[in-house]
């Protein structure tokens, strides 16, 4: 998603509590930066202006969160949007985090240590071009760098309204080591989730017709 660039974005990022401004340094110990540190740790790909991970967040207050985006401008939209949300409720958002980060080399700010027990991946850039497609998040060669850092048996929800991306998806999840529990090809007539947040994409395809594409893959041949 292009979004204009915002000024004030990249100083009320610096000025946020709950914003990772160099995730690098804290690599191996994002559990740490956490006031409930024993909390399990969950993941958001591309989060976008928030919606999906400020709700998720607030409503499972004994997880902890990270969200990560490239975007100065979009990460100040997900910022002001989870701050929302809390507030709402007269709450502080103190168990999740955002930090600007490229995701295809997301092996230098994440490692094994970190034991991050679930992704979340929502209607990403399906990279339609061939010579493109490994920019994928869910390609074979970004789920090897997730191995890095997700725990045994963790599991990465997928949702997307592009069929031939879910289709080449669901293939390198298996060639990757996981395995695919739940899927569905049309996730408001055959929910797979306990609950199902919809993000802001979510809504728009589903308002056009189109059926949202679903699935969650578990790890299970990870080499210790």
């Amino acid at each position: 998603m292009r979004i204009r660039y915002k000024k004030w974005a990249r100083p009320e990022l610096e000025a946020s509590k709950f914003y990772i401004d160099e995730p690098e340094k804290i690599k191996g110990e994002w559990k740490k930066q956490y006031e409930q540190s024993s909390q399990p740790l969950h993941l958001e790909l591309g989060c976008g202006k928030g919606q999906f991970i400020a709700q998720l967040a607030l409503e499972n207050p004994n997880i902890n969160y990270i969200a990560i985006d490239l975007v100065d401008a979009m990460l100040g939209l997900a910022k002001r949007n989870i701050e929302q949300v809390y507030q709402e409720v007269n709450q502080e958002p103190k168990n999740i985090l955002i930090t600007r980060f490229d995701i295809e080399r997301i092996f230098l700010i994440l490692e094994k240590q970190d034991e991050v027990e679930r992704i979340y991946i929502n209607f990403c850039n399906p990279w339609p071009r061939g010579k493109h497609r490994k920019k994928r998040l869910t390609h074979s060669r970004q789920l090897e760098k997730y191995k890095q850092f997700l725990k045994k048996e963790g599991e990465i929800y997928f949702k997307t309204d592009d069929d031939e991306l879910f289709e080449a998806s669901l293939h390198y999840f298996e060639e990757s080591g996981f395995k695919i529990v739940k899927k569905t090809y049309d996730l408001h007539q055959e929910p797979i989730f306990e609950k199902n947040i919809e993000t802001e994409h979510e809504k728009m395809f589903s308002e056009q017709g189109i059926k949202i594409k679903a699935c969650i893959a578990k790890l299970e041949n990870k080499n210790d």
